[in-house]
């Protein structure tokens, strides 16, 4: 069985989208834990439901980012963690982390990387106009949403969406390619 950690920071859907098809089958491993900087983050509710292990590691606990990922470490290390999900967590991987789990890092990101990286991706695609928004996963490496891309997949534009309509088509469409790419990643051995 592939063991899984999920980092989040927020609201928790791609982490329940995770959870779920492990829960169903659909992808064959376990989210062994929940790790969360935000203490009343909802994804920690989402977790309960699921009886997921959930630590929440606050950064301003530290005294600094090495602490703070040495601490999640020591969390993940006894859960013999295969693969690191990133869904919606906010903070950056560092050095501490990424050397310990070198290629075993991956983040969703709500627009077609290169472009639009960043925290506000779907807005900013939406100001520029853009006529075919995506999402891609990616490696997690030490520039922000530049480590080497492993999935994307796209939605066109139609001509009067607002952005609350393609911010909902594109998280439907996170949770979809994000356990497809699970999958992907397990099948090819991780």
């Amino acid at each position: 069985m592939i063991n899984l950690a999920v980092f989040a920071s927020g609201n928790g859907t791609n982490f329940e989208a995770i959870a779920q098809a492990c829960q169903d089958g659909q992808i064959p491993a376990e989210v062994k834990i929940l790790i969360c900087d935000k203490p009343k983050a909802y994804v920690l509710e989402r977790a309960k439901k699921y009886n997921i292990l959930t630590k929440v590691v606050k950064l301003k606990d530290y005294a600094s980012k090495e602490e703070y990922e040495t601490q999640i470490c020591a969390y993940l290390a006894p859960l013999n963690i295969d693969l690191i999900c990133l869904a919606g967590y906010m903070k950056f991987c560092g050095p501490t982390l990424l050397n310990a789990y070198p290629n075993k890092i991956i983040n969703i990101h709500p627009a077609l990387l290169p472009a639009f990286k960043g925290a506000h991706a779907i807005l900013d695609a939406y100001n520029y106009g853009v006529k075919v928004y995506g999402v891609t996963i990616h490696y997690v490496s030490p520039e922000i949403d530049g480590g080497k891309i492993i999935s994307q997949a796209t939605i066109d534009y139609h001509e009067g969406d607002t952005l609350d309509e393609i911010e909902t088509k594109i998280h439907a469409l996170e949770h979809i390619l994000y356990v497809k790419t699970i999958n992907k990643l397990i099948k090819e051995g991780l």
